[in-house]
């Protein structure tokens, strides 16, 4: 039954197979997908966080603090919590100081020279 399928489908299409597609179809030549989701956003009034890796600092820290909950003896959980509260701490300040103040600097600094209006 497959075999005359196959034999109806060559007489129907008498074309050499290595001259056409693989299956007959034309492929485009480009598609552009990209989506520009900040400017999506933007467009529907929603606000984006702009991107950061600080959060991960933060979840590492989050980590290490964990893993000091564990009954551990009480020289290795002191040792855990220290260094994820200095690791999450270091996340914090600077996700929230450094790049903050970054992408978001104070309008209300003095002008250094001359102001152009």
């Amino acid at each position: 039954m497959a075999s005359a399928a196959f034999k109806a489908w060559q007489a129907a299409d008498p074309e050499h197979r290595s001259e056409v597609s693989r299956f007959d179809m034309v492929i485009p030549v480009q598609i552009d997908n990209t989506v520009d989701y900040v400017a999506r956003a933007h467009q529907l009034g929603i606000h984006l966080s702009p991107n950061s890796n600080w959060p991960f600092v933060i979840c590492l820290g989050s980590l290490f603090l964990a893993l000091a909950a564990i009954p551990f003896p009480s020289t290795t959980r002191i040792v855990l919590a220290v260094i994820g509260g200095v690791i999450f701490l270091w996340g914090v300040v600077g996700w929230v100081v450094v790049e903050d103040v970054q992408m978001f600097p104070d309008d209300s600094a003095p002008a250094h020279g001359e102001v152009h209006h």
